[in-house]
């Protein structure tokens, strides 16, 4: 194994347990081992820094406690990992699918970009969108 490819693979599995311990677990106290203070932060509704991701996580798990991903993709190359995961406010809801985007430096999560779309009940394919 490279030293680029230990990296990625290192890289992949930090995006990996910030997503399950923050985000699925709601254990904010863990995010300054995965998110950079000075966090740039590209989704539209949020400000940068960790700060304002943990104040949005904290008040988003009390509103919407059983909201998880569960991810379905994962590719990471470098510093960039990408992640496509069902998004779902509890067990009878169809989800959003959510692609997010993160730049690692240093072990950390330095960027973040995303999009998300509802599941809709069909596809003209006939496939799935997750």
């Amino acid at each position: 194994m490279t030293q680029q490819d230990t990296l990625t693979s290192v890289n992949g599995q930090v995006v990996r347990d910030y997503l399950e311990t923050v985000w699925n677990q709601g254990n904010v106290a863990a995010a300054d081992t995965y998110l950079d203070e000075n966090l740039i932060q590209h989704n539209p509704n949020l400000p940068n820094g960790r700060a304002a991701l943990v104040d949005f996580i904290t008040g988003f798990k009390q509103q919407v406690p059983d909201g998880e991903f569960a991810i379905r993709r994962l590719i990471a190359d470098g510093d960039l990992v990408a992640v496509h995961s069902l998004f779902t406010t509890d067990p009878e809801d169809r989800g959003t699918a959510v692609v997010d985007i993160f730049r690692i430096a240093d072990g950390r999560i330095v960027e973040h970009w995303d999009v998300k779309e509802p599941v809709p009940e069909t596809s003209a394919s006939g496939n799935e969108i997750v």
